[in-house]
């Protein structure tokens, strides 16, 4: 499998909006794109990213976030929404898979970096303020949620070009692992496969649980 690069972004934090107490919201979910012809891939971070609240977002499980532009149509027909990159405050928009037709484990060599799927990504309510108020609760109920992954061996990568599947781990989709988590009619031995997973992160076998 190749993952096309529609594009990278990296941002780092920076007031978003504020809460119904007044409060300024933190976060990094708005990024821009990459102008280099290369980028720093790291354990933690792509160079020139960052997290504004390191107890739920960032570390080695969440280095990077990837996006399907294959969801952009659905987005669009059922629930009028434009998108474009970084849409979802995401580092990498590819094109040529889903969310079904990619599974925790699975590697992707990106130039000199090895990156791994760890986890689907769960939304929160910063994806509200930087996309549109009702996006949490239909990414939920879609599981069209993209996915993070961490690196295995850092180095440089191109910001154009492709991704390559160099291990397909045969592990339960991003889909499924979202939906053993999220959705509450999964059967208990199905739940306790998914949770068994090589290579799931920590907080994610604690969700499924």
């Amino acid at each position: 499998m190749k993952l096309r690069l529609r594009d990278v972004s990296v941002g780092l934090p920076r007031a978003i909006g504020v809460t119904a107490e007044g409060e300024t919201v933190l976060s990094a979910i708005a990024k821009a794109r990459v102008e280099a012809d290369s980028i720093f891939v790291g354990r933690e971070n792509l160079e020139g990213d960052g997290q504004a609240d390191l107890r739920v977002h960032g570390g080695r499980d969440k280095a990077v976030y990837a996006y399907p532009a294959d969801n952009w149509s659905w987005w669009q027909a059922q629930h009028n929404l434009a998108c474009g990159p970084n849409t979802f405050g995401e580092n990498l928009t590819l094109e040529g898979s889903d969310e079904d037709q990619v599974a925790i484990g699975d590697r992707f060599r990106w130039g000199d970096a090895l990156l791994e799927i760890s986890q689907p990504r769960a939304p929160c309510f910063k994806l509200a303020l930087h996309a549109r108020e009702d996006i949490p609760a239909r990414m939920t109920v879609s599981a069209r949620c993209g996915w993070y992954l961490r690196v295995v061996e850092t180095g440089f990568a191109p910001v154009h070009g492709e991704m390559v599947r160099e291990v397909a781990s045969g592990g339960p989709s991003v889909r499924e692992t979202f939906i053993a988590a999220l959705h509450p009619r999964i059967p208990d031995a199905q739940r306790a496969q998914i949770r068994a997973t090589p290579g799931l992160a920590a907080a994610w076998q604690r969700m499924i649980r």
